[in-house]
């Protein structure tokens, strides 16, 4: 399947914003991984969200409710969005460096690209192929600093494995959003179409986090800190960038919306500078062009 939507400005605002909710996200990820278990804590998140959800469309989850007939589509949209993506970034800020993360995971376009060819009877054309390959080269040139040595000098950890499989888990995921099988009375209502999901990656994010504690020695330390990770990521990068994604993908498809996760590493070296108080630099601004290039090369027509 191939999109012929083109972007427009609350498009892109959708595609923008949910990058860097996720950024924040993998900084609060990484600032707590000390405090609380990986698949603990998304847990926690996807479970305050699920409750937060609730009240605008719980009706979905009625005995007499239409998502019971598609219950494996959501079940395995749970899977892929919230058990594994979500739960694998998590483990992987245990054992690898914040710029290993981000660079594993701008492979991201290329994966749907990829995904969608082999699984989905996409067509990838020229455009697209030349806008992932600028892209990517913007994030390269954020995360090496300028400096090539930089990226020649990194190695792969096990973590880095962890975000290569959550990065497949969610090019998969973005394809089925795409997929028509979604009943009016759940597509078309963006709260029934969060909790239909949601409530199924819940009880894998469960079932994730009580083999965590049956097979490992893992603590909890509580306090505001932690209190707050988990409130921020409960809400912003969970319900909000979710929503926007879905929103987003929905309008222009994956195969375009894919490039616009490569704004997540750049947002998450602002976010760094921001808390180190350095000043922007020359290729800081040069990778923002790059990334923005690329999209706009693999959304014309």
């Amino acid at each position: 399947m191939q999109s012929n939507r083109t972007l427009t400005t609350s498009s892109i605002a959708l595609l923008t914003l949910a990058p860097l909710l996720w950024a924040g996200n993998t900084v609060t990820g990484r600032l707590v991984h000390d405090l609380v278990p990986p698949m603990t804590l998304n847990f926690f998140r996807w479970t305050i969200a699920l409750m937060i959800l609730l009240p605008f469309g719980g009706h979905v989850l009625r005995r007499s409710s239409v998502l019971w007939q598609h219950w494996r589509r959501y079940a395995l949209i749970g899977l892929l969005g919230v058990g594994m993506y979500n739960g694998l970034q998590y483990l992987a800020l245990q054992t690898s460096t914040p710029i290993n993360v981000a660079l594993v995971g701008a492979g991201m376009p290329v994966w749907i690209l990829l995904v969608g060819v082999l699984f989905f009877k996409s067509r990838v054309t020229r455009l697209q192929i030349a806008g992932s390959v600028v892209s990517i080269a913007g994030v390269l040139l954020v995360l090496c600093r300028g400096d090539i040595d930089q990226l020649l000098a990194l190695r792969l950890v096990p973590g880095d494995i962890f975000v290569i499989i959550s990065t497949i888990a969610w090019a998969f995921y973005s394809w089925l959003l795409m997929q028509p099988k979604d009943p009016p009375e759940i597509r078309d209502h963006w709260a029934a179409f969060l909790v239909a999901q949601v409530s199924f990656g819940v009880a894998w994010t469960g079932l994730f986090a009580a083999g965590e504690w049956i097979f490992t020695a893992p603590r909890i330390v509580w306090g505001w800190p932690l209190i707050a990770a988990i409130a921020f990521v409960s809400t912003g990068p969970a319900i909000v960038a979710f929503r926007c994604w879905g929103a987003g993908v929905q309008r222009v498809g994956p195969a375009i919306g894919g490039f616009f996760s490569n704004l997540t590493p750049v947002f998450t070296a602002l976010f760094s500078l921001i808390f180190l108080g350095e000043a922007p630099q020359w290729f800081h601004i040069l990778a923002f062009v790059l990334v923005m290039v690329g999209i706009v090369l693999s959304s014309r027509r």
